[in-house]
């Protein structure tokens, strides 16, 4: 049997992301697990989760640190204690420092709710609307220095319906995030996609139209 890989998710409030990742691991075969949960916010409803799933979860609050080199330090201590292989971010609020990226270059993964390099940042579903768009979604990519900058990987689009509302696209939008997360991770784990010279290598990925990196995923 191979051995799993071991995942460190990092989050920030509730953590559906992370949830959805955990449910995915359950599965029989899938390739990864989740050894430690990471928060740097204490209150964060995902760290219950976790632990009622047995999965070690810490607190890193900013507050209680020097500086952000000193909290990032910890942090990365937590991760390489855990064994984590693969450094997945969901639904983390902060952006992280280039030593930190380089330290995890090619293993740190991000999921976005738009389809990048549309709509970085925050407030994605208001400015979807706002600028009256007719597609939206999310995307999985590699994290690099830029903010919300890195390789993009994967991506899922939703249709703008007539009469949403943010709440309403926010919900169709998670849906994407919960399928496709967990399919890139699968993706990492077994080596079928790599970051190389900042770019997405796919390797024996059965192709969807002649692209291999076309996910098709179905949202009602």
């Amino acid at each position: 049997m191979v051995e799993r890989k071991k995942l460190a998710v990092l989050i920030s409030g509730r953590g559906s992301n992370m949830e959805a990742i955990y449910n995915a691991t359950c599965t029989q075969g899938y390739p990864a697990e989740i050894c430690i949960v990471i928060s740097d916010n204490e209150d964060a409803g995902g760290l219950n989760f976790a632990r009622s799933n047995e999965i070690k979860a810490a607190a890193f609050e900013r507050k209680a640190f020097e500086d952000r080199n000193e909290h990032e330090q910890a942090i990365c201590e937590a991760i390489d204690a855990s064994g984590a292989d693969i450094v997945v971010l969901a639904g983390y609020m902060r952006i992280l420092s280039k030593p930190f990226v380089e330290r995890y270059e090619g293993r740190l993964l991000n999921i976005h709710p738009s389809l990048l390099p549309a709509y970085k940042g925050l407030d994605t579903h208001g400015r979807v609307l706002e600028d009256g768009a007719k597609i939206h979604g999310c995307t999985v990519h590699f994290v690099n220095s830029e903010m919300d900058g890195g390789a993009i990987i994967a991506q899922a689009a939703v249709p703008v319906l007539s009469g949403d509302t943010e709440s309403d696209l926010a919900t169709r939008v998670l849906k994407c995030e919960h399928q496709l997360y967990s399919r890139v991770i699968s993706l990492l784990a077994t080596e079928q996609i790599r970051l190389v010279e900042g770019g997405v290598k796919f390797d024996d990925i059965p192709s969807i139209d002649g692209n291999d990196s076309l996910f098709s995923i179905d949202i009602m």
